[in-house]
């Protein structure tokens, strides 16, 4: 085996400059420890002779007993798998820190947020809920968003989604809800997906879904990336300061490049084209140094607030409008780091709601209380030990001290006689009422019985305030959204049943969407628990295109080259997409790329089949007259205009490009389609990117 270096450290540390042999007294010759050190070993420190043939009696005879290098490697292998995640299996993670703006000693006690500019280590795990690990990323489904911070006094798990409300009001419902997503027990398909009859049925006799269900259908369910989405801690918590004086609190991950989602068809084609689009969209980004950032942002509120708000702050359906209560920024989430090794890191990172700091509390939120009951037994079936902290990634980054012993693969054990405590040695570990955690003493009374509160019952009016809060853009998404989903489900009752549901939200969506279906008749409207409010606003906050960037910071144009492409108009839109924060890639005919009218040689980072529209945000057409003629015989090339068009993205084009909108079937270029006549339009048309799409184009095109 070569040698990584002349260079290496033992186990010890320190460094050693060796030849690779040394000769005894003797005159034998002995291994130093520099090479010892780059020889592969069994799991034991055995030096591997040979790790190419296993152990057998002559050539072509039979493998033998005793070849324990072989028995070892695969026995590892046998067992290199860990159950999956029930759900949220299919996860990307990253290291990076929060950042403190403020001391908020006024609200809680919580170490890591009482120095201003203080850098507290985090890592994030995004992941899709109802797919397995092996499906793709652009799944129409909720995102998680689970962040755990390594304070001082012990880790934070923020167990989060992109998504500020869930589907049911009580855990006793989570498993149902779970089992009606996840793939048919039968047939296991379909996979990645709530296009079926079981979720429908599930969420058809589950009126309290309604709101979440709007969220699901709206473009949230289909971020462009992780860096640009929302995230939310979903429930009511409670900060405590050091007077144990209680302030509700809600919080929020702001994206600093703002919102931005995909349509339904690029989806579906990106996820044919590059099924890892968002695990490859972060990984890119931090390996560039453009460190994708959250602010951490809180809706604060006492209880005379709770009292007197329309809704039950308990409620995980529900949300308190931005508009009623505005988010404060309190930090930033910065991600800078990706895991030295996905396995160790990002699949054994175990989350639990219910790991807080002093100084941050539960409320009676009952699908909380529920997650903070049963996070703990997962984490024990899926990494199979009580000692699941004892692995680097969950485990605290400040000084901890317990009794707790023993038990599978324990690292760490108490040293000494005592275990125990009380003791009479003054040994150990001894509690801290000053500066341990601290319930907040609330007083509760009541009958011990299985019910809802009646506060719970309002299934639809924050549902429909959801949907007249989006433009007309995104209802139409929503509808349409809603059509092809019920259109999978071969059981008539259920899409009336939904329709049903409809009809109590808002009454054009419903009869666009039994329109859509060719439902025979209306059916009648749900039965209410309570009557739909028509007086709640519309909320602007809840809009991705009312908060979109309108800068192209952070996003990439696919730039289309052929040989002759004007070198120096390709290299004045390259500096102005540096110059904005954005990155682009060259998609060429072939990938080794194009010789430039100024006789250089340009690499591609995309050949042209293999480079999309739909994986940029938007493109360019940059090729030279000579080259257009592969270019028309070309099927992808038209597919690469005619997608961005349809998508209603931004095109920049140069005279020779011209034929390819008529090939790609557009006749009439609109105001999307921008055009490149040398280096000085070049200034506005990235300026114009930062709209992200032209919205107008989009009944003509029908996209959705």
């Amino acid at each position: 085996m070569a040698k990584a270096t002349k260079t290496s450290r033992s186990s010890g540390g320190a460094k050693i400059h060796e030849q690779n042999l040394q000769r005894g007294s003797g005159g034998e010759l002995h291994q130093t420890t520099a090479d010892r050190a780059d020889t592969m070993t069994t799991a034991q420190g055995g030096p591997v002779a040979d790790d190419q043939n296993s152990l057998r009696v002559g050539p072509r005879g039979p493998l033998v007993i005793d070849d324990f290098h072989f028995r070892e490697k695969i026995f590892h292998f046998d067992h290199e798998r860990i159950p999956e995640r029930v759900v949220h299996a299919r996860g990307y993670g990253a290291h990076g820190f929060f950042e403190t703006y403020k001391p908020l000693s006024k609200y809680t006690r919580a170490d890591f947020l009482q120095r201003a500019g203080e850098k507290t280590p985090a890592f994030v795990r995004f992941s899709t809920v109802a797919g397995s690990k092996g499906s793709f990323d652009l799944a129409r489904d909720v995102r998680g968003f689970a962040v755990k911070i390594y304070t001082q006094e012990g880790n934070w798990d923020l167990v989060g989604n992109n998504i500020p409300v869930f589907f049911i009001q009580d855990a006793i419902k989570f498993p149902d809800l779970v089992h009606a997503v996840k793939e048919d027990p039968d047939s296991a398909f379909p996979q990645a997906q709530s296009a079926h009859d079981t979720f429908w049925d599930f969420i058809s006799l589950t009126p309290e879904s309604m709101h979440m269900i709007m969220w699901v259908m709206s473009d949230r369910a289909i971020p462009r990336s992780f860096r640009f989405m929302e995230g939310f801690g979903v429930h009511t918590f409670r900060l405590l300061n050091a007077k144990d004086e209680s302030t509700f609190v809600k919080f929020h991950w702001k994206p600093k490049l703002n919102l931005q989602s995909v349509a339904w068809n690029e989806a579906v084609k990106i996820n044919g084209a590059d099924p890892d689009y968002h695990r490859r969209d972060l990984w890119e980004a931090i390996k560039t140094g453009n460190f994708p950032e959250w602010e951490l942002q809180v809706q604060l509120f006492d209880q005379k607030f709770a009292d007197e708000f329309e809704f039950d702050v308990l409620d995980p359906t529900k949300i308190i409008p931005e508009e009623q209560i505005k988010p404060m920024p309190i930090g930033r989430l910065v991600l800078n780091r990706m895991p030295d090794n996905f396995f160790a890191e990002t699949e054994q990172v175990a989350f639990m709601t219910q790991n807080v700091p002093p100084g941050i509390d539960f409320s009676n939120d009952p699908l909380l209380q529920g997650r903070n009951f049963s996070y703990l037994d997962t984490q024990l079936k899926r990494l199979g030990s009580p000692n699941f902290t004892h692995i680097p990634i969950n485990a605290p980054k400040c000084p901890f001290a317990h009794f707790q012993q023993d038990g599978h693969m324990a690292m760490r054990n108490p040293v000494g006689p005592i275990n125990y405590q009380p003791n009479s040695f003054d040994t150990g570990p001894r509690e801290s009422p000053t500066r341990g955690f601290r319930a907040f003493p609330d007083v509760e009374a009541g009958p011990k019985a299985r019910l809802r509160p009646e506060s719970f019952a309002d299934h639809y009016s924050q549902a429909r305030q959801f949907f007249i809060s989006q433009t007309e853009i995104e209802q139409n998404h929503i509808a349409a959204a809603l059509t092809f989903e019920l259109s999978k489900c071969k059981l008539p009752v259920i899409r009336e049943r939904v329709v049903s549901h409809l009809l109590n939200i808002d009454d054009r969506l419903a009869h666009t969407v039994a329109d859509n279906l060719g439902l025979p008749k209306m059916p009648k409207p749900a039965d209410a628990a309570v009557p739909t409010r028509q007086d709640l606003p519309p909320s602007p906050a809840l809009s991705i295109v009312e908060n979109g960037p309108q800068r192209f910071e952070g996003r990439k144009l696919g730039i289309l080259v052929t040989d002759g492409t004007d070198a120096a108009l390709l290299k004045a839109v390259q500096n102005a997409l540096k110059k904005a924060g954005a990155s682009w890639e060259l998609i060429a005919p072939k990938i080794g790329g194009i010789t430039a009218s100024d006789k250089s040689h340009i690499p591609a980072d995309q050949k042209i089949d293999g480079g999309p529209s739909v994986l940029y945000d938007a493109v360019a057409l940059l090729p030279s007259e000579a080259g257009m003629a592969d270019l028309l015989n070309e099927a992808t090339a038209r597919d690469f205009v005619a997608d961005a068009f349809s998508h209603c993205k931004f095109i920049g084009y140069v005279a020779a490009a011209q034929p390819l909108f008529a090939k790609a079937g557009i006749d009439d270029m609109d105001d999307g389609c921008i055009a490149l006549s040398g280096a000085k339009d070049v200034k506005g048309f990235i300026e114009t990117l930062g709209n992200l799409r032209l919205w107008d184009r989009e009944p003509v095109v029908k996209m959705e």
